[in-house]
């Protein structure tokens, strides 16, 4: 293996701040903020937006599309299936 072509890779903080809930793992990402873990060691911190703990598929709070409702509505607006047939 070549010296020096591989990025850094070392433990960080990834963080969710809207579900209060963070995981410690390994990663090339790099970050001037840092936190103090459980373990009482300082590592760098990312924010992300949405992790496993917050996004609706993984927590059982998706919102289904109403399907039904949405072909009724296209039929309506521009015509059934027949509307177009003359005969």
């Amino acid at each position: 293996m070549q010296q020096d072509k591989h990025p850094d890779y070392h433990p960080v903080v990834f963080r969710d701040r809207a579900a209060g809930y963070a995981f410690l793992t390994r990663s090339t990402a790099r970050s001037e903020q840092t936190i103090e873990w459980d373990d009482g060691q300082s590592y760098p911190v990312i924010d992300v937006e949405i992790s496993s703990e917050s996004h609706p598929f993984y927590t059982g709070k998706a919102r289904t599309v109403d399907t039904e409702g949405r072909i009724a509505r296209f039929e309506r607006r521009y015509g059934g299936a027949d509307a177009g047939e003359t005969t």
